[in-house]
């Protein structure tokens, strides 16, 4: 029988058939061959023993948040309270990128932005527009609804970001717990404690817990050069630029004039701190 696992607590997966759910165990072979189940993964189960016999060829998976099967990523952004940050962001780009995953930068809290902030921000903002990236903010909730629709979504981004909120907005049945930013520490506090495959209208949402950093280290620097999408606009004149330390390098040649600087300064960060 033919499922998907839409939560894992421990080693209980919770595996959905025909709006029935099934508390399974996985099989020990899986365990032999180190295959550990995802949320989103679609597997061949028997209800009877509850036992998971097969996890079927994934799509594309996650390791952070731990999700398989995903068509797009939905980067819950705070523009505020936790502040807005390009290199978090940047760094989720790049993993999407790398799993092929579409990103969609979703931005929330504009309302706690003064006039004079949300200028600064919008010119960021809208470099990512302008690069082929779909940006939107949260409070369209109808536009989101018309996105996710026949889609496999994950909601993920920084604790505090607002992605319980979120969900709690695009279905009022939903009652998904939320909690203030602590004004200490500047972020939020873990309210998703487990990944969750979650129905709304006619798409599926993984809420993911929150988190504060990103580990890239696992990845080449091809890898994270090539999810810098911009840079393919400007043609170096060296085999495999690095666009690090290279003379007459198109890319360096255009920071500040067509590549936003922040870009740049987080590719370098990316890269070196590898």
């Amino acid at each position: 029988m033919k499922g998907q696992i839409i939560k894992i607590i421990s080693d209980d997966n919770f595996v959905e058939h025909e709006n029935n759910i099934y508390i399974c165990k996985a099989r020990g072979k899986l365990r032999k061959d180190n295959i550990t189940p995802k949320v989103g993964d679609y597997v061949i189960f028997n209800k009877e023993e509850k036992i998971i016999e097969k996890i079927l060829p994934r799509k594309n998976e996650l390791d952070r948040p731990f999700v398989s099967n995903i068509d797009e990523a939905f980067i819950i952004t705070s523009l505020k309270n936790p502040d807005f940050s390009t290199n978090l962001l940047d760094k989720l780009i790049t993993i999407c990128e790398i799993k092929n995953i579409k990103p969609v930068i979703c931005l929330t809290k504009k309302d706690l932005l003064e006039k004079d902030e949300f200028k600064k921000q919008k010119s960021v903002i809208n470099y990512y527009k302008r690069i082929g990236y779909s940006v939107i903010y949260n409070n369209k909730i109808k536009r989101i609804k018309k996105m996710i629709k026949d889609k496999t979504v994950v909601f993920t981004g920084q604790t505090g970001a607002g992605k319980s909120s979120l969900m709690n907005k695009l279905d009022k049945n939903l009652n998904f717990e939320t909690n203030e930013i602590s004004k200490a520490l500047g972020r939020g506090k873990h309210t998703t404690r487990y990944v969750t495959l979650v129905s709304i209208g006619k798409g599926k949402v993984l809420d993911t817990p929150g988190f504060s950093s990103v580990d890239l280290s696992k990845y080449t620097d091809k890898e994270i050069k090539d999810t810098f999408i911009e840079f393919n606009k400007y043609n170096c004149p060296y085999k495999d630029c690095t666009h690090t330390k290279e003379k007459e390098c198109n890319v360096k040649d255009h920071i500040n004039n067509g590549i936003l600087d922040s870009r740049y300064e987080n590719y370098i960060k990316f890269i070196e701190k590898r």
